[in-house]
């Protein structure tokens, strides 16, 4: 049985965005057009919606909607012409959101590489945004170190070998133990240890790592966050604690006149986002949303 073939019935629905390809979104919460903003979810290299399943429940508890999705070629969305770089990305989001008449206001929320790509968005789509949360996310002035270009080739290596394995059949048999880093609820937990095989995913997750350096090009053409927009930088560890890294993650909190940075101890990069610690999140979207809220009246 092939991996596509095994695929769990995937949550959310499909959506034909023109060319006869379709995007694979999950939407969760109060309805489209309510009063408070919805919160656009982009996952990091290799994510996709599952990824965000335990916080859109428990974003869905506080009355908030949310909408997370994959990527083309991720998890169960139709592939897209390359290069998937970040223009390529938003190009996608932009059309799907339109054809779900998802028209905001947005707090948007990435979580690591999808930092890059939230920049690209942020600059085309200034009118509809009113907040930013950035959980463990990547900056394009990271790449202006050269250890930071090593940790990049490093693992766009990793990712063809994860592409190749997963074309093998190598890493199907490794779903089960390794597919969620995250801790998610049971389906999403599927849709993770499915994917961990996949050959397709892999593929095109590859094929956007590949793009890292020129995503990094086209966010810092795109601009900062406008510094009027409240932004909250979640990061793991604790302030004590913190490197070169965290001082550059949390660079787009301190450029703003609202913004703040949250430690999560204990967490880890894929943690942070499961059921365990996936509240401080909510937490920080909520303060956006408050403080935006604040600012607006």
């Amino acid at each position: 049985m092939s991996a596509e073939a095994a695929s769990p019935q995937p949550r959310g629905q499909m959506v034909d965005i023109g060319d006869g390809r379709r995007l694979h979104i999950i939407c969760a919460g109060p309805a489209a057009g309510g009063a408070r903003p919805t919160v656009l979810l982009e996952a990091g290299a290799f994510g996709f919606s599952a990824d965000w399943a335990a916080v859109q429940a428990k974003l869905a508890d506080v009355g908030l909607r949310s909408c997370a999705y994959d990527r083309a070629g991720l998890g169960f969305s139709d592939p897209g012409a390359p290069p998937r770089d970040s223009n390529a990305i938003v190009d996608d989001l932009e059309a799907l959101l339109a054809k779900e008449g998802e028209s905001g206001p947005f707090i948007l929320c990435g979580h690591s590489m999808a930092g890059l790509h939230l920049r690209v968005l942020a600059a085309r789509d200034r009118s509809r945004v009113v907040g930013v949360v950035l959980v463990d996310a990547v900056t394009p002035e990271a790449m202006d170190a050269a250890a930071e270009r090593q940790g990049v080739a490093n693992f766009n290596m990793l990712a063809q070998l994860a592409s190749l394995g997963a074309a093998s059949g190598l890493l199907r048999p490794l779903g089960a133990s390794f597919g969620d880093s995250i801790g998610l609820p049971p389906q999403a937990k599927a849709e993770k240890h499915w994917a961990f095989g996949n050959p397709r995913h892999n593929r095109w997750a590859a094929a956007e790592s590949e793009q890292w350096p020129q995503d990094a090009v086209e966010a810092e053409k795109a601009g900062p966050y406008d510094p009027d927009w409240p932004v909250a930088v979640i990061l793991t560890g604790d302030e004590h604690s913190a490197g070169p890294r965290q001082a550059n993650e949390s660079a787009p909190a301190k450029a703003s006149k609202q913004g703040f940075v949250l430690y999560v101890p204990g967490a880890n990069h894929a943690t942070l986002l499961g059921e365990t610690y996936g509240g401080r999140i909510v937490e920080a979207i909520l303060d956006v949303e408050q403080a935006a809220k604040a600012k607006a009246s």
